[in-house]
């Protein structure tokens, strides 16, 4: 016989499901051989030289990012209340992203999809933060110190380095390039899901195109 608590059950757990901690939805990098010239480049790539401070040749360039962070920011406040965290966190994404030639918005919905913008999340697999760096990397292009990876530029930083190298590997083709980020390469439920989520990132200023070109 069904009790009216037993009824209830259902509808009572899916009011406590966005409560509850959630899994990362990483997969898994894979470690694979890489050519000196690759790791000598890529471990250049991940050097650090100080804050992620833009730099603009022109006043328009800097007003053009304030209106991106502006609306960025109305975004993310929902996932990060303080606007200190906020500005900080989007600022070093931009940064990062352009550092590596990737999309601003790109990389954000990667973030989205693989930790929900949790700094400390960690996957099944044992990626870590925010864009789910699998540890491994660390020894083969950084300081060897895993813990690093929950440093909020670090771990921006390596993801873009990564993905970036990822997506020349795949010679451009960015549903590969996700695949492989994700240890997932040829199979569509990742890319797909990061692209779903790059749409919600996209941003143009006036008509006048995306931020980052």
């Amino acid at each position: 016989m069904l009790t009216r608590r037993t009824l209830l059950q259902p509808a009572l757990a899916a009011l406590a499901w966005p409560l509850l901690p959630r899994a990362a939805h990483a997969g898994a990098q894979v470690e694979e051989p890489l050519a000196d010239s690759v790791r000598t480049a890529l471990t250049s790539a991940v050097a650090f030289s100080g804050p992620p401070e833009p730099i603009f040749a022109d006043t328009e360039g800097r007003l053009r990012y304030l209106r991106w962070l502006g609306a960025m920011s109305h975004k993310l406040r929902a996932r990060k209340a303080d606007w200190d965290e906020r500005r900080e966190f989007l600022q070093t994404a931009w940064y990062e992203s352009r550092r590596a030639g990737l999309e601003p918005s790109l990389v954000l919905g990667l973030i989205q999809v693989e930790s929900a913008f949790r700094k400390f999340a960690v996957s099944p697999a044992g990626a870590r933060g925010y864009m789910q760096v699998m540890p491994f990397w660390t020894g083969l292009i950084g300081n060897g110190d895993p813990s690093s990876l929950f440093h909020m530029q670090t771990n921006l930083r390596f993801g873009c380095v990564i993905l970036r190298h990822y997506l020349d590997r795949e010679a451009g083709d960015l549903y590969l390039a996700l695949g492989r980020y994700n240890g997932s390469r040829g199979r569509p439920a990742y890319p797909n899901a990061v692209f779903r989520a790059t749409k919600h990132w996209e941003w143009s200023d006036a008509g006048r195109g995306p931020v980052a070109s």
